[in-house]
């Protein structure tokens, strides 16, 4: 819930409009990330007792409490920057945080106010192990590389002439055992599994269908073109 204690403070009516404006917008966005996100506006008119409203409380700070050291500074230089985003934080308990402040200037370009949101990064810690968990892999040696997506003709063709070619040939140059090897290979990288892959093989190798066969069923068997 909002805590809110009105200062005695001097000030323009500019100054009190925009710090009871920026109070809703502190409102609002505490209320969109309750326990998550903390926001606070600080009144920089008096860093004694800056803080005029707190929402969505996560460090345990109250209003009327003085103002930060980021809040003093930005109180002692116009020239600070209007915003600080994203650094890192910290709450009094030692829950990591990740902070932006916004500094609000009046139409004679004095710091009248600050928003800062204090976002509780502690949360996201377990999530965080938990996804590099799921997403790792075993670094282990595998005896081929998997792919997981249909092969195509295409693709079989283009395997079968890189293997003749890596040995200078052609494929149908390539002699019984380097064929031999060329569709077993085949098979234990799942090429054979593609529509009309047997007769893609035979047309390129140059050989016949019961070759091909003969060699998944025997290494050790003769050609039979």
């Amino acid at each position: 819930m909002t805590e809110e204690r009105r200062q005695e403070t001097t000030g323009t009516p500019e100054d009190e409009l925009l710090l009871r404006e920026a109070e809703k917008i502190v409102v609002a966005l505490g209320r969109m990330f309750p326990g998550l996100c903390e926001v606070v506006l600080h009144d920089l008119r008096n860093p004694d007792q800056s803080i005029r409203a707190i929402e969505s409380n996560l460090s345990g700070r109250e209003v009327g409490q003085p103002a930060t050291e980021l809040g003093l500074a930005r109180m002692r230089d116009p020239g600070f920057p209007d915003i600080v985003q994203n650094y890192a934080n910290r709450f009094p308990d030692g829950r990591p945080a990740k902070s932006t402040s916004i500094g609000i200037k009046n139409s004679a370009g004095q710091y009248v106010a600050a928003i800062c949101l204090n976002l509780d990064v502690s949360l996201f810690a377990s999530v965080a192990r938990s996804l590099t968990n799921l997403v790792r892999t075993d670094e282990q040696e595998q005896p081929l590389t998997e792919t997981l997506r249909a092969r195509t003709a295409a693709e079989l063709r283009t395997v079968i002439e890189e293997f003749a070619a890596a040995r200078g040939q052609t494929p149908r140059s390539l002699g019984t055992p380097a064929k031999k090897e060329l569709v077993r290979t085949l098979k234990t990288s799942g090429y054979l599994q593609v529509k009309h892959s047997v007769q893609v093989v035979t047309e390129l190798l140059g050989v016949s269908r019961a070759t091909v066969y003969n060699y998944l069923r025997s290494p050790d068997a003769g050609d039979h073109p």
